[in-house]
């Protein structure tokens, strides 16, 4: 089982060290990584988000006890993370926004999917696809109202419910979920030249964005912030899944539901961490190197889990 977890996480540890290495050497400079951030942020990934979406067969992937074990872990990690960076760690409450989606935020994609078809087969990844359809609304949707709120306090409510508005609906990866959802629902289908253009997007996207994460390590390191960082991981990858374990036990959720609850909870920061971080410019460093640090110890976290799940 180790060595299932190694082949998948190593060739993600491979692309980033690769961004990194071509960063640090002088290949790429910090604008072109921008760039090529933007790319990522602003198209692939939101392209991604919409024809997995658009495609989605929503139908036989709810659950509510699936949704509210997962989203309540989530949840609680978000305050966990927002009020013991601003207790323990004494950061401005913007920084403590970004530190809580960092622990809010699993790698439900990357990882999530590849692990737990590898322990438990493709036929028991439902669960896994009705945590993904709505992990970034309900993870955007709280990091994007708190930080507005955060942002924008002493200037009424009226203007902070604008604030707030405006940025859900100027982040283009809220507007790819919102469209997907749209053609979902109401049953349209993407014309094929669209579609096999956005799937030699998509296909970009989660390279690209581990290649990007790379390079901007070279600036965002990990100095002066491992408490922060390790306090993060600790959330992430063992508070998380405690608590799905916890819930899901006690409401008597399904076995196949049940191991996708815990094993998607158990994943480290999804790469999302960091691009909220880098929207609004705050404990980028923390993030960049939650996800990368937490990645590398989800090899035996995850496995702790897996062992407990058999």
């Amino acid at each position: 089982m180790l060595q299932s977890l190694i082949d998948v996480i190593l060739p993600v540890f491979l692309v980033v060290a690769a961004g990194y290495a071509a960063t640090r050497k002088g290949y790429f400079t910090q604008s072109h990584i921008e760039g090529l951030m933007n790319f990522t942020q602003s198209f692939a990934i939101p392209c991604l988000l919409f024809r997995a979406i658009a495609n989605l067969d929503l139908s036989s992937s709810f659950d509510p006890i699936l949704l509210i074990s997962f989203y309540t872990g989530a949840g609680t990690c978000f305050l966990i993370g927002l009020f013991g960076a601003r207790l323990i760690f004494k950061r401005d409450w913007e920084d403590c926004v970004a530190i809580g989606f960092c622990c809010l935020f699993s790698n439900s994609v990357l990882l999530g999917l590849p692990i737990t078809e590898r322990a438990f087969g493709p036929d028991n990844l439902v669960g896994n696809y009705a945590i993904i359809a709505f992990h970034a609304p309900f993870c955007y949707g709280i990091g994007i109202t708190v930080m507005e709120i955060v942002k924008n306090r002493g200037r009424g409510n009226v203007q902070m419910a604008r604030s707030v508005l405006k940025a859900m609906f100027n982040n283009v990866l809220i507007l790819g979920i919102a469209l997907g959802f749209i053609f979902n629902l109401t049953g349209l289908t993407i014309p094929g030249t669209i579609d096999d253009a956005l799937q030699l997007l998509i296909r970009a996207a989660l390279p690209a964005a581990l290649f990007a994460l790379g390079g901007v390590l070279v600036q965002y390191r990990p100095e002066g912030d491992l408490r922060t960082i390790a306090f993060v991981c600790v959330t992430a990858l063992m508070v998380h899944p405690a608590i799905v374990w916890t819930l899901g036990s006690t409401l008597g959720l399904k076995q196949d539901l049940f191991r996708s609850g815990v094993l998607n909870a158990a994943m480290a920061p999804g790469f999302n961490a960091y691009i909220f971080a880098n929207m609004y410019g705050r404990a980028r460093r923390v993030a960049a190197s939650s996800v990368l640090i937490a990645t590398g110890a989800s090899i035996l976290t995850v496995w702790f889990w897996l062992e407990v799940l058999m």
